[in-house]
């Protein structure tokens, strides 16, 4: 049987879809194998309900304390957090305490979102300086969409889609056999990731665009691109060259030189895969409306069973290491996973998993910070909101 993940078309645009956890869901059920290793969640989980109630009190535990640190210490007193680096923080912030059940009239969150509004642009987008524009307009989509059950933002959410789709490579400025098609990088303009195109597809979600929306069949051009895989999905002379099924963060365009990166480059010249980009790049595939029998879609778990971690950001350590969480629990809950063997056969239950590393990581003050400065994460606004994202998906 041709098994689909089930996404379902809008009824009308601009409401608010329920949380991503019921956006990609397998229509599976019973415990079916996928490739021999990875299993779907079964209907009869009586044998685990003794753990998952100890594994679900740990997370309410942590999820409270995380809440609370972002509301006495994170907010500032003109509702943003971390607002140096733009609005960013304050969308993930208040997306992260929307998602684990704080509702819009909770002070912190409506002072969040009166916040965020302020940021809305006359060309729909919804950023600071505009170096970050499609980053933070994406993420403030994701955001006003988990407030928008009266419907108060829809309209914003109809032009920051219009936003985002108009800066995304597309056919007046790439040709769809260009490496950088389809994909979008952080301020529109220049070299487009994996990450903000997976932002991009995200926020298009949120805005109740389907997989055959036109600019996320154009994304999922550019995600294919940035996987390991020799097939007939990425054209590019880095296909081959690793082709482990996982991914990698940008494409470049000119000739590059081994030597100069060990982390980026395998010494053949091929783009090295790791952990948050392969979470994303799955996520991706599944929100574009790939099913499990996709090459891509099997090549990409076959790279996170042999390289399953809680513990660090496979290929990246601890750089970029509550990024990773975040990407890690939202694509294995799109995809329907509940449990995960890895390389050596054992099964692992990767929420309670999640959930017993995060608890761990947990300052004293209800934060989570990352040693490792890379990418902000020292920052405790950021770390949270990501590590609350992450927990959003354990329940």
């Amino acid at each position: 049987m041709n098994r689909r993940w089930n996404f379902h078309r809008p009824r009308r645009i601009f409401v608010p879809l329920l949380t991503l956890a019921l956006l990609g869901g397998p229509v599976l059920s019973g415990g079916t194998v996928l490739s021999g290793d990875t299993v779907f969640a079964s209907e009869n989980e009586t044998t685990q309900d003794k753990a998952v109630t100890k594994t679900e009190r740990q997370r309410r535990e942590i999820v409270d304390k995380g809440l609370a640190f972002l509301a006495q210490e994170g907010q500032s007193a003109a509702g943003t957090f971390s607002d140096r680096v733009g609005p960013g923080v304050t969308a993930l912030a208040i997306t992260s305490a929307l998602r684990n059940g704080k509702k819009i009239d909770d002070p912190m969150v409506a002072e969040g979102l009166k916040a965020l509004e302020s940021y809305v642009k006359p060309d729909g987008g919804i950023y600071g300086n505009g170096r970050l524009k499609n980053y933070e307009t994406c993420v403030a989509m994701v955001c006003f969409a988990e407030a928008n059950a009266s419907g108060k933002y829809n309209e914003t959410l109809k032009r920051a889609k219009d936003f985002v789709t108009g800066i995304q490579y597309g056919e007046g400025q790439r040709d769809p056999s260009d490496p950088w098609y389809g994909g979008v990088g952080y301020g529109g303009a220049g070299r487009p990731d994996l990450s903000n195109t997976a932002y991009m597809i995200e926020a298009l979600r949120a805005a109740e665009a389907g997989p055959d929306d036109p600019a996320i069949e154009r994304a999922l051009a550019f995600v294919s691109r940035c996987q390991n895989l020799d097939s007939k999905y990425n054209d590019t002379a880095f296909a081959a060259k690793v082709d482990d099924g996982g991914f990698y963060y940008e494409i470049p365009t000119t000739k590059i030189d081994p030597s100069t990166s060990e982390e980026r480059y395998t010494p053949n010249g091929g783009l090295r895969s790791y952990g948050s980009m392969g979470y994303t790049g799955l996520k991706s595939m599944i929100f574009a409306g790939l099913t499990q029998e996709d090459p891509r879609v099997k090549a990409a778990l076959k790279w996170i069973r042999d390289h399953y971690s809680v513990e660090s950001n496979p290929g990246m350590g601890s750089a970029g290491l509550y990024y990773y969480y975040h990407t890690f629990a939202a694509a294995l809950n799109a995809a329907g996973l509940k449990t995960i063997d890895d390389a050596d056969g054992t099964r692992h239950d990767w929420k309670a998993d999640l959930v017993s590393e995060l608890a761990q990581r947990q300052n004293e003050d209800g934060s989570w910070s990352n040693s490792n400065q890379r990418w902000f994460e020292n920052d405790k606004n950021l770390a949270t909101s990501f590590a609350l994202m992450a927990l959003s998906y354990c329940k």
